[in-house]
């Protein structure tokens, strides 16, 4: 009897401790951090009423396999995450510029979204051709560089391969006269910040453009270029993403730095965005429908130039 009794002791001891360990070890509430370290298990988009919701891909016009199973990929994330345009980051088609390369390497892989009437926004990468500004599913109306708002979001898309004084002065017009209620988003082809071995970041422009940024409070910039997936840790209060793996690949090509956030360089890739009020719910995603990177950015107040704070 006495054996019998020191057993339930120590079995209930045990029990005790495992319980214990497995509230320990327990993952916590689901509570979104400012900026996840990325692994997507515990992500979900929230799907608001009104949000702005898209797509980005970069360095995808190659009218190969690849980017036809990328497109497909996001065709399939589509039906759980309904996202309503697509922003390219340029090199939007690599194989030519007869109408027929525009049909290989645009027309016949997006054709599911096409169909489903998503619109894209482009900008111009160093492999494409001034002519694709004339290219109506681009949506550029026959401008190298534009702006475009959706709900609570401002885009400007730029032409990095000809920042001339002209261009510059338009984006510090136009985000001065944004004011400081909307998300400002910034894309264009070379990225400003990059730990890419072929290209590496883009200085030059860094120089001219990042001042603007700043000043004006831009919160977050896509680029491309790299055939890489990129996230860098906030540079001057700026998140900065590359997306250029959409198509292309440079397999074991980034060279993860002091600035990386979270890198992706083995398979093709694309971008989920969801801007919720002043939050945007961000993935990342593979050709094979594995989620790489994925977060949180909260739209924080930042003092800007004249000690007028940026919300």
């Amino acid at each position: 009897m006495r054996r019998r009794r020191v057993l339930s002791v120590v079995l209930l001891a045990v029990v005790t401790l495992a319980l214990s360990a497995a509230v320990t070890l327990a993952p916590p509430p689901v509570v979104m951090p400012a900026l996840s370290a990325g692994g997507a298990a515990d992500f979900a988009f929230p799907l608001q009423a009104n949000s702005v919701r898209l797509a980005v891909i970069g360095d995808f016009g190659t009218g190969d396999q690849f980017q036809i199973d990328t497109a497909q990929q996001m065709v399939k994330s589509r039906a759980v995450f309904p996202f309503e345009f697509v922003i390219t980051v340029g090199d939007n088609i690599y194989t030519g510029s007869q109408p027929s390369d525009f049909e290989k390497a645009f027309a016949v892989p997006y054709k599911p979204l096409l169909d489903a009437g998503v619109p894209f926004y482009a900008t111009l990468g160093n492999h494409d051709t001034t002519n694709q500004r004339f290219y109506k599913p681009f949506n550029m109306n026959g401008a190298n560089y534009y702006t475009y708002k959706k709900g609570n979001v401002r885009f400007f898309a730029l032409d990095s391969n000809y920042l001339d004084p002209k261009q510059t002065a338009w984006i510090g017009t136009q985000l001065r006269e944004a004011g400081n209620g909307d998300w400002k988003i910034c894309y264009f082809h070379h990225a400003l910040y990059s730990s890419g071995r072929f290209h590496g970041p883009a200085t030059d422009l860094r120089k001219v453009l990042e001042p603007l940024f700043v000043k004006y409070g831009v919160d977050v910039v896509f680029a491309g270029h790299e055939h890489v997936y990129e996230r860098v840790r906030p540079q001057q209060g700026i998140y900065y993403f590359t997306e250029g793996a959409s198509g292309q690949l440079r397999a074991g090509n980034l060279a993860p730095s002091a600035i990386t956030a979270k890198g992706f360089d083995t398979d093709r890739s694309f971008m989920m965005i969801e801007f919720a009020g002043d939050d945007m719910y961000f993935q990342t995603t593979s050709r094979t429908g594995v989620a790489v990177d994925s977060g949180v950015i909260h739209r924080t107040v930042r003092p800007a130039a004249g000690g007028v704070a940026h919300e």
